[in-house]
């Protein structure tokens, strides 16, 4: 059979066409810019974090990740303000639900809520057009992710919480399915799995009945994928494994976590104070 060259072009035109129907979104690839903004996030030098995260999110208008990262630098600031991380708070299960009342500021409460609003539009309307969007799904991910977080250590609205946590699982599982390689997206199942499974029997099997599982160990396995293999959560992942481990009675693990997490961001004070409370058996 003789091809012309216009046969040629519509042939290149169909399998271009197939090739691109079958392939996978594009990677979720790592931005210099963002991880020089989560960096600064965890030496706490926020305000400098937001400069990073405002000025990628006017170069990328249409992109969910901006606001979802000046998000999480306003939570994490709440957190470094109120001392929700410092880990003697999370001991044993009485002294977490004993923890003292906090007061959030409530303009920051507003800021994060308008951004992760934007963070939802966009993800959602570039979803519209492509179900596979990487950085859609795990800004959707990271909204449900911190919402909860906000629920939970701010608020102490911990059904809320267990109900948004749901659902930034149920994001990751989608952005799983599509890169099996975004590790970060782990930190979402594992936080579920781990509380589910630290809870009390009867809340347990209350829970299974609704369909929703627990299972500490798997939980802390998700952890640490994240802690060893993602990237923008991984120094997150690394704190709650720390926590896990001085709840579950481990300090040579949690020690361990603490010291490398105090040489990666030697100006975050809060490693250097719970390796010495460690350290000394309170």
């Amino acid at each position: 059979m003789v091809l012309t060259r216009g046969s040629n072009l519509r042939i290149v035109s169909i399998a271009l066409v197939i090739l691109g129907l079958l392939m996978p979104a594009v990677a979720l690839d790592v931005d210099p810019q963002l991880d020089v903004g989560y960096r600064l996030l965890y030496n706490l030098d926020f305000s400098h974090a937001q400069r990073e995260f405002s000025s990628w999110e006017q170069q990328h208008s249409d992109d969910p990740l901006g606001p979802a990262s000046e998000a999480a630098g306003f939570l994490f600031s709440e957190f470094h303000r109120l001392g929700v991380l410092d880990a003697q708070f999370y001991e044993n299960d009485s002294g977490f639900e004993a923890r003292k009342k906090i007061s959030p500021d409530p303009a920051v409460r507003a800021r994060f809520d308008a951004v992760l609003q934007r963070a939802e539009s966009l993800a959602r309307s570039r979803l519209a057009q492509n179900p596979k969007d990487l950085d859609a799904l795990f800004a959707l991910t990271l909204s449900s992710g911190l919402k909860a977080d906000y629920a939970a250590l701010i608020e102490k609205r911990n059904r809320a919480s267990l109900h948004l946590t749901r659902q930034a699982t149920a994001w990751a599982d989608q952005l799983l399915k599509v890169d099996p390689d975004c590790y970060d997206a782990h930190l979402a199942g594992g936080i579920s799995r781990y509380l589910i499974g630290s809870m009390a029997a009867p809340m347990r099997w209350i829970l299974r009945l609704g369909g929703v599982k627990g299972d500490k160990q798997a939980g802390i396995a998700e952890l640490q994928l994240t802690a060893e293999r993602g990237h923008y959560l991984a120094p997150f992942a690394r704190i709650l494994l720390a926590i896990a481990y001085v709840r579950d009675k481990d300090p040579a693990r949690a020690r361990e976590l603490l010291v490398s997490l105090r040489r990666d961001f030697p100006e975050n004070p809060l490693f250097a104070r719970e390796i010495a409370r460690l350290d000394s058996g309170r």
